[in-house]
């Protein structure tokens, strides 16, 4: 493959990830902070929770872990905000 061939291959790459990239965050943006996004992260994050008791962990040690998880979620959360 000539340099010009690969310009070209890299422009084709750029457009497709310039068009497609805004959507997808968007969209994700819209799921993480619409009613059914919020209703679906409370459960995800209450099950999260669940499994850890079911597994015998300790509950301080599981509400840490879900705090941390649910941490993490919300710093997502905000990054996709901010390019959005």
């Amino acid at each position: 493959m000539n340099k010009q061939d690969a310009v070209k291959d890299v422009s084709e790459v750029l457009d497709v990830v310039s068009e497609k990239v805004p959507n997808l965050i968007r969209g994700i943006y819209e799921v993480l902070f619409s009613e059914e996004g919020a209703t679906s992260m409370g459960k995800g994050v209450s099950t999260f929770y669940k499994h850890l008791i079911d597994a015998g962990m300790d509950k301080d040690d599981a509400m840490k872990l879900t705090r941390d998880y649910m941490g993490t979620l919300n710093s997502m959360a905000n990054q996709l905000k901010s390019q959005g």
